[in-house]
Parts: structure tokens; C-alpha cells; sequence
């Protein structure tokens, strides 16, 4: 049975879709079977892979309004062994209209039964908020995996993250558990080692010892519609995530 990862923080611009798109590139290149689950309105991790459907097609939206079977919805990405659910710009109401679902905080779990057989790991990128799409992925996933900034504000940030986990786990998912925690854009200043600390004191062994440090290369390979380990596999960025999947893959 596959495993169910969700990458979440509900504050943006931590590296989440990054760190979502390359981990599960990376393990897709290495022979993993992976389904990469974008249920972010904005939808940049399935852009992010050469994964860009036109508003109507069959999306992740239609498969949580249960319009649809999600393997109706699944796509190949440019990467082998990556499939892609992806997200449009109508995903951005179904916070409001789930609120009419029936049993609304387990669409997005009901519907991955079906397919859970299919792949060794499915990654959610969760959108950058505690809404009802967060929900619904946390209340599928089997674990989380939380990027954070070394900065001020995403580690205020992380005691709300992890107060909605707590709720999650007690009212909708009792096996729910924190994978593992990312540093991110990582600079070599006392600040940035000042908040490193304070998360590993807190998160303990769940801290990677692989952080993310700030690439260039890193930044530009979205654009191109290609994970970081097909658009420059030399960068410092993708030896990062190189080492983030090894590091993964060792604690399976």
C-alpha cells in the first residue's frame, strides 16, 4: 500500500511547492512509482512538472465535488514515474462549496482509497492556509512534511500549523504523524542559526539534517515546467534535494 505525504505550512513562500515537486521528482527518477496531488488553487506544483490543463478538464476540484473518479484526473508529467492530479483556478471556491458536503473533511481521503494501491507515494501540495482544502489533506495523509524559512515569522507560524494538527489527529485522523520538518532558503547568518535551533529543540530527530539552501537554478526550473533534477541536476539546489530524498528514503 502506498504511503500518503502532505507537504503543508500554512504560510507562503517557504519552498513548499519546491520541496513537493522536487522530493517526489527525484523519487520518481530513482524507479518509485509517485503521484504528485496539487490542491493549491494556484496551481504550481502541476505547472511546475510540464502539467498545465485549460480551465474545464477533469482537475483535482472535480474529484473533491464528486463530479468525477480521480483516476479520471490523473496525468503523465515530464518526469517518468510522476503522475500528476492537477489544480485549476476553480479549485478557489471549493472552500465554500465543500462547506455543503456531506462529511466534507473526507472527500479528498475517500476518493485516494481507490488509487492508494497504485503508487508507492502520493504528496499533497496543500495550499498556503488552514482552510478546508488543508483539512481534507491532513485528514488523508499518513504524514506531514512541514517546510520552514529560517526567519522570524514562518516559525510563529508553525505553533498554529501544529494546533490544526493536533485538532486533525484528535477529531479525523488518529494515525496522522509529522514525517519530517525542511529548512529552507537556508543563509549562513546568527539568525538564521538562532531559529534553526529553536525548531530542532522543539521538533527533535523530525528536523532533516538536509536543509535547502537559496539556488538560482532552483528558482528558474518552474518556469521551464521541469522539476530542478531534469533542468540542472549539477545546482546546489537539486544536490540539496538529491540529499533530502536519500535522507527520506533511509527512514522508510
Amino acid at each position: 500500500m502506498g504511503k500518503i505525504i502532505a507537504i503543508t505550512n500554512q504560510k507562503g513562500g517557504v519552498g513548499k511547492t519546491t520541496t513537493c515537486v522536487n522530493l517526489a521528482a527525484y523519487l520518481a527518477d530513482w524507479g518509485k512509482k509517485v503521484l504528485l496531488i496539487d490542491i493549491d488553487p494556484q496551481g504550481n506544483a502541476c505547472t511546475s512538472v510540464g502539467v498545465d490543463i485549460p480551465k474545464g478538464k477533469n482537475s483535482i476540484y472535480e474529484v473533491l465535488l464528486g463530479e468525477i473518479n480521480v483516476k479520471d484526473a490523473i496525468y503523465p508529467s515530464v518526469q517518468k514515474n510522476l503522475d500528476v492530479v492537477p489544480s485549476t483556478v476553480d479549485l478557489s471556491s471549493a472552500d465554500v462549496e465543500l462547506v455543503y458536503v456531506e462529511n466534507r473533511e473526507n472527500v479528498l481521503k475517500e476518493a485516494l482509497k481507490q488509487i492508494k494501491d497504485d503508487y508507492d507515494y502520493i504528496f499533497i501540495d496543500c495550499p498556503p492556509s488552514l482552510g478546508l482544502l488543508t483539512v481534507n489533506a491532513l485528514t488523508a495523509t499518513d504524514t506531514i512534511i512541514i517546510p520552514t524559512q529560517c526567519e522570524f515569522f514562518p516559525i510563529v507560524g508553525l505553533g498554529q500549523l501544529m494546533n490544526t494538527v493536533r485538532l486533525v489527529k484528535k477529531h479525523l485522523n488518529p494515525n496522522i504523524e509529522i514525517e519530517g520538518v525542511l529548512l529552507t532558503m537556508k543563509n549562513r547568518n546568527n539568525l538564521t542559526n538562532q531559529v534553526a535551533d529553536e525548531i530542532k529543540k522543539h521538533f527533535g530527530e523530525k528536523v532533516y539534517k538536509t536543509f535547502i539552501p537559496r539556488n538560482v537554478r532552483l528558482a528558474e526550473s518552474p518556469s521551464h515546467g521541469k522539476p530542478v533534477v531534469q533542468y540542472d541536476s549539477s545546482s546546489k539546489g537539486a544536490q540539496a534535494y538529491k540529499e533530502l530524498a536519500e535522507e527520506f528514503l533511509s527512514k522508510q
